[in-house]
């Protein structure tokens, strides 16, 4: 399976005071079926209904279901980057519609920042799945498993192109736990680099994995 990653931006910020606390939620479009997205992939609405309700019953309504800040480049979810707890799923036509409330984290503090300074903030889904090509477009088929949904901006090129990488990696399940058939290098090629020269690392990489082709 590929890790397969969405990016939207059609989000409401959600800032009440309960009870003397500022109470601060996302909410919006977070998955959409049946139209070609900015990827060039199509969700077909069963694939979609059947990946959410999944999610909706082992991850949301357990209160498990949360996100990173960022973008990360694996399916699972590391909770020392977790900055919300995804609440509500719901479909509206042929959206899928979330709502996420920020928590008390260090993530969600820096989330919390950027809200309070109304910083536009968009989410990506993070999911396992394969890919069909039909008719010119590519379907995500029936055993895409949806992992989280993340608060991110858009990717700069260098990062768009190491998760460009990282979509193209098989992953598999090796006794309950999600491993890369060839990511491990490039994972702690990233980890290792100091953030000052994080971008360069970046493009480096993407060079060398270029060379390899």
């Amino acid at each position: 399976m590929k890790l397969i990653t969405e990016h939207t931006d059609d989000l409401r910020y959600i800032k009440e005071d309960v009870d003397g606390t500022r109470q601060l939620a996302i909410e919006g479009v977070f998955m959409q079926a049946e139209k070609q997205n900015r990827n060039g992939r199509v969700y077909p609405r069963d694939v979609l209904e059947k990946a959410v309700e999944r999610y909706q019953t082992e991850q949301v309504g357990s209160g498990r279901a949360v996100g990173e800040l960022g973008h990360p480049s694996s399916p699972t979810v590391n909770l020392d980057r977790v900055s919300h707890r995804i609440t509500e799923l719901t479909w509206d036509g042929n959206n899928v519609m979330g709502k996420a409330n920020v928590l008390e984290t260090p993530m969600g503090q820096i989330v919390r920042g950027l809200m309070e300074g109304d910083v536009q903030l968009g989410v990506s889904t993070r999911g396992m799945g394969s890919l069909s090509e039909r008719g010119g477009k590519t379907y995500v088929k029936d055993d895409f498993m949806l992992s989280t949904v993340d608060i991110v901006q858009d990717p700069s090129a260098p990062e768009a192109f190491v998760n460009g990488i990282m979509e193209n990696v098989d992953w598999y399940i090796d006794n309950g736990i999600v491993r890369a058939e060839t990511a491990e290098g490039i994972q702690r090629a990233i980890k290792a680099t100091p953030s000052r020269r994080l971008e360069e690392q970046q493009i480096k990489l993407f060079k060398d994995f270029l060379n390899g082709i």
